[in-house]
């Protein structure tokens, strides 16, 4: 039988005390891959989105995690706008930023302003790196007028990521 980390079993159980795999990238064993924490108000849109396409993209080389600064329950319609292009966040929890306080990072990245203005101080060398999205959950309108909004974000954090790793090789 595998052993898992408490916070791999904290994260896995999360979603109503249910056990859940958790994702390989918490293993104990990766202990050589960059750490990063993806930094929003809500963790119910961007930071979610980020941690999904940093997952699809290159996730072998990373242990990813996203946490909120005011967590929220996750936002069906990023859901579906990642379910768009074949990626499954619904298994996501929304973890306040107060968990990670012990966390041994490398990088956190707030992808909003609000999040960086009140961005924790991280023990030990942790990067801090802001990018700025604008917030989806904001959106107004219908639900297909809202998935526009979804998706330009959406693909916005894509090309972010896809820069953010072409910067680290």
């Amino acid at each position: 039988m595998r052993q898992i980390s408490l916070f791999a079993y904290k994260r896995a159980t999360s979603n109503g005390g249910c056990f859940q795999k958790p994702y390989e990238s918490d293993r104990e064993s990766d202990v050589m891959r960059k750490r990063v924490l993806f930094l929003c108000t809500g963790n119910s849109c961007r930071s979610q989105i980020a941690e999904g396409w940093l997952r699809a993209l290159n996730g072998e080389e990373y242990t990813i995690f996203s946490a909120g600064t005011c967590p929220s329950p996750i936002k069906p319609l990023a859901i579906k706008v990642m379910d768009e292009v074949g990626l499954d966040i619904s298994r996501h929890s929304s973890d306040d930023i107060d968990q990670y306080a012990d966390e041994p990072l490398d990088e956190v990245i707030t992808v909003c302003d609000r999040a960086q203005g009140s961005c924790p101080i991280f023990p030990g060398k942790t990067a801090v790196i802001n990018w700025s999205f604008d917030d989806p959950a904001d959106a107004e309108g219908s639900d297909e007028e809202r998935m526009v909004v979804f998706g330009r974000v959406r693909d916005e954090i894509k090309s972010a990521i896809e820069e953010y790793l072409t910067s680290a090789s």
